[in-house]
């Protein structure tokens, strides 16, 4: 074998492990994104889980606010039926709209922020609001 064969497959054999290295942290970063995603999944579950109350405590106070509370219980379920991240995120920032909607609506009633099941549902929702940006950092 002559010299400039010798070169050619070194080079060759640099391309092909540069081609696998690169590969790898793009299988890698996938990787990072879908677990951590999957932490922040978690933690909507949750959340979502803790809608259906909030708004069965509101109900008794808000009878006529029927179309708000709709809507947020609609936008719940929409997020909980969310099966890729890009449609999960578009449901949640969707929820997070209606979910401030309601707190507006929510500023009329002062019995209602006075009972103790609505704060601690309140204060729920919010702890998991605040949770999910920490996990976001992981995923870059």
């Amino acid at each position: 074998m002559g010299t400039s064969t010798i070169i050619f497959l070194v080079v060759v054999v640099i391309l092909v492990i540069w081609v696998i290295s690169i590969y790898n942290n793009l299988v890698k970063l996938r990787n990072n994104r879908e677990n951590a995603f999957a932490d922040i999944d978690v933690q909507l579950k949750q959340r979502h889980d803790l809608i259906p109350q909030l708004v069965e405590v509101v109900k008794g106070y808000a009878k006529h606010e029927k179309t708000t509370l709709e809507n947020v219980i609609n936008l719940r379920n929409a997020a909980a039926r969310a099966t890729t991240i890009d449609d999960k995120i578009t449901a949640e920032n969707q929820l997070n709209s209606a979910l401030a909607g309601l707190k507006v609506t929510l500023e009329a009633y002062p019995d209602l922020k006075a009972n103790q099941n609505f704060l601690q549902l309140i204060k729920n929702v919010r702890l998991f609001v605040k949770d999910i940006p920490s996990l976001i950092p992981e995923i870059r």
